[in-house]
């Protein structure tokens, strides 16, 4: 579930102290004193043993001490070790289970649909939420349709199984009869329907290269008019959608002007974001980066939380939150993790 790191060795002391500071500082926001930790403490630990106990948590990077507070606040490294080896199993409430199957349950087909979702997400967990949608390669052939505007001139419209549709004009220099147009498009809906476009790029490249193997004419030029819209379908790549960049406003941590600007310049231009969720996708589970991890300044002071969504055994996007390192993981993690499965399921249903 999480990103692979090499962990110090606590004791059970230790390993207290330190999970009750990090849960107090994501609750309040605010550095955390060693008197506070005694308090809730009690007999358990004196307040010198956790004084001493604080110092080697700092020794050891876990935790830090910011310059205007006699507190300590979790590091990058103190995160890490609490997401990984101190929370505790992740809850998710019936209610926003409930929300969610509602908000996601349906199948998503067009693009204010999955704006929706991404919407959707951002509410229930007060973040930044992001979606990628299905790879093109991935989508289903539905059905083609050749429209003659002129003598010359033809509009082809490719269908996929997500509603999407695809345009696209071509200049011809025979002039091809209404009839011709619709056995074409016949003969590669026969062919084609149901099946990626990537399976379909591959065959289209492989059939073409053998033309004297069979293919008449008239099904060169339909597989030829195939190819030019298929190539075209595929060459934009993977878009995303993010939504509640507003929300990051309510930490004050991410509120310093420098910092705020470069993380939405991050959102709104997109591409080291796509780079990071990629990762994710080959990844084929949940991530969870916690500041530097993510290797873009822009998200020092983020966490990142991903998880890829699945259809018919193949990965098709990801969808996830961002918000300051202080995010509660223990009802963030779940609360991405069913999101996935029910858009997966959405998407699986729908083939």
């Amino acid at each position: 579930m999480t990103k692979e790191s090499n962990q110090p060795d606590l004791d059970a002391r230790a390993r207290a102290v330190l999970k009750l500071l990090i849960e107090h500082y994501i609750r309040d926001g605010q550095p955390v004193a060693s008197r506070t930790l005694a308090r809730e403490l009690g007999s358990n630990l004196s307040p010198a043993t956790i004084r001493n106990v604080m110092a080697d948590l700092e020794d050891a990077g876990l935790i830090r001490s910011p310059h205007t507070s006699a507190g300590r606040i979790p590091s990058v490294a103190g995160y890490r070790f609490f997401v990984d080896s101190l929370l505790e199993s992740p809850r998710i409430g019936s209610d926003v289970v409930e929300t969610l199957k509602i908000g996601l349950e349906q199948r998503p087909v067009t693009m204010g649909q999955w704006s929706a979702r991404t919407e959707l997400l951002s509410s229930i967990t007060h973040l930044a939420a992001v979606v990628t949608l299905p790879w093109r390669d991935q989508l289903s052939w539905h059905r083609i349709e050749f429209i003659p505007l002129s003598e010359h001139r033809i509009l082809m419209v490719l269908v996929t199984d997500e509603q999407e549709v695809q345009n696209r004009l071509i200049e011809t220099d025979v002039a091809y009869s209404r009839s011709f147009l619709e056995q074409a498009a016949n003969f590669l809906n026969d062919l084609f329907q149901g099946r990626t476009l990537d399976e379909i790029r591959q065959q289209l490249v492989c059939d073409l290269q053998r033309t004297q193997a069979g293919l008449s004419e008239w099904m060169q030029t339909a597989m030829t008019m195939a190819e030019s819209i298929v190539q075209q379908t595929l060459a934009p790549g993977q878009e995303m959608i993010v939504s509640g960049e507003s929300n990051l406003l309510d930490f004050d941590e991410l509120r310093d002007l420098s910092r705020l600007r470069e993380l939405l310049d991050t959102l709104t231009r997109q591409r080291d974001l796509l780079r990071l969720l990629d990762m994710s996708v080959r990844a084929n589970r949940i991530q969870i980066y916690i500041g530097s991890e993510s290797g873009y300044n822009s998200l020092d002071a983020c966490s990142v939380i991903v998880s890829p969504y699945r259809a018919g055994g193949r990965t098709l996007g990801v969808l996830g939150v961002i918000g300051p390192t202080r995010i509660p993981y223990d009802k963030i993690i779940p609360i991405v993790q069913v999101s996935a499965d029910l858009i997966g399921a959405s998407l699986q249903s729908a083939h």
